[in-house]
Parts: structure tokens; sequence; C-alpha cells
């Protein structure tokens, strides 16, 4: 099952699975050419894994990428491990996983060769667009708390439309989900999505849009660094949320978009509230009236007790008004006896001298004196003529 299949045998008889594998492993395995070759090109993606790195390759317009590896015990004597956007020049042979039926190269020796022209371009078009605003927090939408109608632009066969379809219905059942379907990888990809973005704006039912593509290596998510891609996101009126991707890479869609999340999972939760949560608050709310309402039926009940206590004291309160009463009129009617006027009314007369003393014996007084005689109506002035004297009255 391995190399050296006759050309006659490969045109007489069916070659199994792993006949053809292996027979394409030792073709490159055993090719000399392909046992120490030097590779040229700018580092797209880079992670590591139980100690081994593996990174792609790529051609600045990604028109080609070539998977790599650095097994644990090389990667201890490399000087430099590749990083994303780097320009490196690689050394390395060609091997064949045949369960897969991948090949990779196996990386034995690292250089740099500068910056990445790839990176260079995206740092360039990203510094522009920021420079004209398309970044700024002021100039981005809000995302309407309980939308009705929710546009997805995405593959339709992609896993990510599954994804926020059961993650919408599970939170928000109420919402209808509308899909604008678009590539999401490869160069058809950006006018693909500039097109399906205007199609949801011109329909103008939607009131939230989800730009969503699953998880994916960085060279597969260019398309969302397209200029295209940013300006129709940054143009259009209905706010957009992005969830792109399972990596921590910020495309410039991200940076544009009105919010971005890094998965459509995490997306489609951002952008409808859980059914679960508003009813909890709802019933928070319901016990918070409750307990109001309970406190002021309390006061309530306070107050009216109190009511009920001052008209329980009223009879008592009424009887000591009537005494009081009785005693004022009582006390009326002595005021009017002591008037003097009263008096005066009664035939009496006061009697003053000139200097307005009042005469109450004769014992001061002597003739040709003269006195001020106060009647109930006027004074009159008289002279003495003569004194008497008598007893007095009682």
């Amino acid at each position: 099952m391995t190399a050296n299949i006759p050309e006659q045998f490969i045109e007489e008889s069916p070659l199994s699975v792993a006949g053809i594998t292996f027979y394409i492993k030792d073709i490159l395995e055993e090719d000399y050419q392909l046992q120490q070759i030097s590779v040229i090109g700018e580092v797209s993606s880079a992670k590591l894994n139980s100690g081994n790195l593996y990174f792609t390759l790529s051609e600045p317009d990604n028109s080609a990428s070539l998977p790599c590896a650095i097994w644990r015990n090389t990667l201890k004597n490399i000087h430099h491990q590749p990083e994303k956007g780097e320009q490196i020049i690689v050394t390395g042979r060609i091997s064949l996983y045949p369960p897969r039926g991948d090949y990779k190269l196996i990386v034995d020796n690292v250089s740099l060769a500068g910056e990445g022209i790839q990176n260079l371009r995206y740092l360039q078009l990203r510094s522009r667009l920021e420079a004209e605003g398309l970044f700024d927090l002021e100039n981005k939408n809000i995302l309407p708390k309980f939308p009705q109608k929710i546009a997805v632009v995405t593959s339709d066969t992609a896993a990510a439309w599954g994804d926020i379809q059961r993650t919408i219905k599970q939170r928000y059942p109420l919402v209808k989900i509308l899909l604008s379907p678009t590539l999401v990888q490869g160069e058809f990809a950006p006018p693909a999505i500039v097109e399906a973005i205007k199609k949801v704006e011109l329909d103008g039912s939607a009131e939230v849009i989800i730009l969503a593509r699953g998880g994916g290596a960085v060279e597969d998510l260019s398309c969302f660094n397209d200029e295209r891609v940013v300006r129709v996101i940054a143009d259009c009126k209905i706010p957009i949320i992005t969830g792109i991707g399972h990596q921590r890479d910020e495309t410039l869609a991200d940076l544009v978009a009105d919010y971005s999340a890094h998965t459509p999972t995490a997306a489609a939760e951002k952008v409808v509230p859980d059914q679960n949560q508003l009813y909890a608050e709802h019933c928070q709310r319901v016990e918070r009236i409750i307990d109001a309402l309970r406190a002021r039926f309390n006061e309530e009940k306070v107050n009216l007790k109190s009511l009920k206590n001052r008209l329980k004291n009223i009879p008592q309160t009424s009887r000591t008004l009537d005494k009081a009463t009785i005693k004022c009129q009582m006390l009326k009617q002595k005021l009017v006896a002591l008037d003097p006027k009263a008096v005066l009314s009664r035939g009496y007369a006061v009697v003053q001298k000139t200097d307005g003393k009042l005469v109450n014996s004769t014992t001061d007084l002597m003739t040709d004196q003269e006195l001020i005689i106060q009647l109930n109506h006027g004074k009159v002035k008289v002279k003495i003529m003569d004194i008497f004297e008598s007893e007095s009255l009682e």
C-alpha cells in the first residue's frame, strides 16, 4: 500500500483511498527537491497546540496559502517564532498526513523577511479609515432593545445561520428572522456582502442586521477587511452587529459596525433580550408594586384607626363645648350688668368734678363748686347751691 504503483495497475483497477494517499505521500516525501525547500510568505495565522506551532503562510493577495508546522523539539531551537503579519522565510520539508489527506511544510528554520505586505496594507487601510472617522463612537447607531424583525447576512449553508436561528428562537421567539444570503469567503465575497446589506436596507423592514460568519483561519476572513464592505456598513442606516469567527482577531468590519461580537451566537444573544430574564424582571416589578400597595394599605389603616378614635370622642367633646358656651353666656350677662352705660340707661347719673374725678361723697364738696353730671344721653354742668348731709343708701 505504498509507492511505486505500476502504471497499468492504475489504468486497469481503481485505487483505494489509502492507496492513492500513500502513493502521493511517497511522491512528495521521496522527492529530494521537496525535502529541503525554502518558502517566503506572510504569516496570516499562528497558534500553539500541545507545544507545537501551527501557522499559515499566504500570498499578499490571499491567492494561495501553505499550512506549516514546527514541532516542539524544533521550536525550542528556533530563534524567532512566526507571528501574524510577519513576512518570513522558512526552510523545511513537505509532509502529507494520510488520515486527512492534507499536506504541510514541516519547518526546521525561520528568518524574518520584513513586514508582511498584506498586514501593511491592512494597517494602511485601517489608519486611513480611522482618520475619516468611520470607527468613531458618535457615528454608531444604537441597537433596538426589542426588535420585531432581524435580518441576517451570512451564507445560507453555513453553521452560523443555524446557530443564529436557534439562539434567537430560544431567547426571543416573537421576533421574525430574515436571511439575506451571501458569500463569506473568497474574492467574490466582498461585492456579495455589499449587495446583501443593500438589499436589506432597500427592503427597510428589518430593525437590525447581523453580519456573521463561523470560525476560520485569518486568511478566510479577509473579505471583512475589504474597503467596500467597511464603507457599506458605515453608510447603512440600519444598526449592524457583527459576529465573525471564533478568534480574537479584529476585522475592519468589527471596528466600523455598531456593535461587534466574537461569534454568531454571541451576536444573536446581544441583538435580542432573553425572555426568561424579561419574565423574571416582570415578576420582580410585580412584587415591588405589591409591597408598595401593602405598605400604603397599612399606612391608611393606621390613619383610619386614628379617625375612628377621634369620632368616638366627639360626644364628650360636644358636652364640654356646651358647658363652656353656657358659662360664656353667664359671664356676658354679668359684663352687661356691670357696664356703666347700662346703669345710666336705668336713670342713674355719674357726678364728676371739673378735673374728671368721680364724686361719691359730700365731704369733699363746697358751695359754688361746679360739677359735671354724666347722663345716659349727654352731660350738664351744675353749681352747688347748698350741701345736705344724709345717710348712705343701702
